[in-house]
């Protein structure tokens, strides 16, 4: 059931947003003791992202129902319908309510770290040239497959609280430092164990299609001819993976070979991703949109064929500023013919050790502005609205309407074009899950 905190109504008492999360708990206790589970929150902004003529669907002295894990009204709060007038009501202190945010493109399971790279990379010497040295994805496999899934879980649920701290409620992880098919699935398993452990909405993605491990040197076909024939069906027999995922580019695996991939993916069951155009044009994302891809992600190098064919399909860009900007590249998405062909653009962290340590979803809308020139509303949207369908949860997540799950986060901030805009600063005071309060 649905638990609200007591939120303190005046932010001059000594009830403060600092002790916030003492006054959730109480007022969890009290709501399960009175088994409570129909609330109407108002006293806020609620930013809804449901589109439309309003900018970010802003609903200010807005008023919320919920009923258990969904959403049953939104909007002006003069304008509730007395059919609530019985329900719990809480007055919250002024502040923001959004959708909870969604991080759709994470590698946040992973062994070891990247750090000397990072040096190297400082020095002049370029990722591809690390990478075909044997640097880059194989030195994180070596240190993936030495780990146990206890200790990748571990490792990884210290990033994932830094998203949880900021408002976030689902996570997509990717597999793809295993590079064989008992750690692929190792790696899967310890995401969706992060999911349990956290009690976070966790997505996976099978990325067996990363890089070409060091045993296959060489024998590129090979290696997918093992990612098609033992790992996928493994992948789909246990249930570890609800999407799979590629990278198709020059110092990975070709338009031919990744079709392999998904089409087999496709016959399996799963959605499909796909990291295209991050570093050339190698027309990964018009043959993943015409395959159906729920989205093809970096996209630096796209065309306009590209383009047109992700509109067509509605296949979802999903822009990762963290890699751009650690990687100190230059070529930015096409955002304005991504804009013209209508195409939802998503932002993601893409956690990762190598190119995008980047824990900070807050920090990545300020960069999808700054760097790539995304509005702050587009930036929001893009971690709840364009996120959301980019996992293909777009029907429960991403927007405060009714009949959607009840996600969404507090902030401590009168308009959501602050989220994007401070470097650092972290206004997250409270978030409700599926209708229960977290902190």
């Amino acid at each position: 059931m649905p638990f609200i905190a007591i939120i303190p109504e005046k932010r001059g008492s000594k009830k403060t947003w600092q002790s916030a999360p003492r006054w959730l708990a109480k007022g969890m206790r009290k709501a399960e003791q009175k088994n409570i589970h129909q609330w109407v929150l108002d006293g806020a902004t609620i930013a809804t992202m449901a589109g439309g003529k309003t900018p970010y669907g802003l609903v200010e002295q807005a008023a919320l129902a919920m009923d258990g894990e969904r959403i049953a009204w939104v909007g002006a709060a003069t304008e509730l319908p007395v059919s609530y007038a019985g329900w719990h009501r809480k007055t919250l202190p002024g502040g923001l309510i959004t959708p909870a945010l969604i991080d759709c493109h994470t590698h946040i399971i992973y062994g070891g770290d990247r750090a000397s790279e990072w040096e190297m990379r400082l020095l002049g010497t370029s990722y591809e040239d690390i990478s075909r040295a044997g640097g880059g994805i194989r030195s994180t496999v070596a240190a993936t497959r030495a780990a146990s899934e206890d200790e990748l879980v571990t490792s990884a649920r210290r990033r994932l609280d830094d998203l949880i701290a900021e408002g976030l409620g689902t996570i997509e992880i990717k597999s793809g430092y295993g590079l064989d098919t008992q750690n692929e699935c190792k790696m899967l398993r310890a995401a969706r164990a992060l999911g349990r452990d956290s009690g976070v909405r966790v997505r996976t993605s099978f990325l067996g299609a990363h890089a070409l491990p060091a045993e296959y040197e060489g024998r590129s076909d090979a290696y997918i001819d093992l990612v098609v024939e033992e790992m996928l069906p493994a992948v789909a027999e246990q249930n570890l993976a609800d999407y799979c995922d590629g990278f198709c580019e020059n110092i990975a695996f070709s338009v031919s070979q990744m079709r392999t991939v998904l089409e087999k993916a496709k016959s399996l069951g799963l959605s499909l991703r796909l990291h295209a155009e991050q570093l050339s044009n190698q027309h990964g994302a018009q043959m993943a949109a015409e395959l159906g891809a729920l989205s093809c992600d970096h996209l630096e190098y796209v065309d306009e064929a590209g383009v047109k064919a992700m509109a067509d399909a509605g296949t979802t860009a999903v822009l990762l500023p963290g890699a751009f900007y650690f990687l100190g590249e230059s070529k930015k998405p096409p955002i304005a013919m991504l804009r013209d062909h209508g195409v939802s653009m998503a932002l993601a962290s893409d956690c990762n050790p190598g190119s995008s340590p980047l824990t900070s979803l807050l920090l990545t809308m300020n960069m999808g502005c700054t760097l790539f020139g995304l509005t702050p509303e587009e930036a929001l949207a893009g971690t709840t609205r364009a996120a959301a369908a980019a996992l293909g949860l777009g029907a429960h997540l991403g927007t405060l309407e009714v009949g959607k799950t009840a996600d969404f986060a507090y902030w401590d901030v009168d308009h959501p074009g602050h989220l994007a805009y401070p470097l650092g600063a972290n206004p997250h005071r409270g978030q409700i899950r599926t209708g229960q309060w977290v902190t």
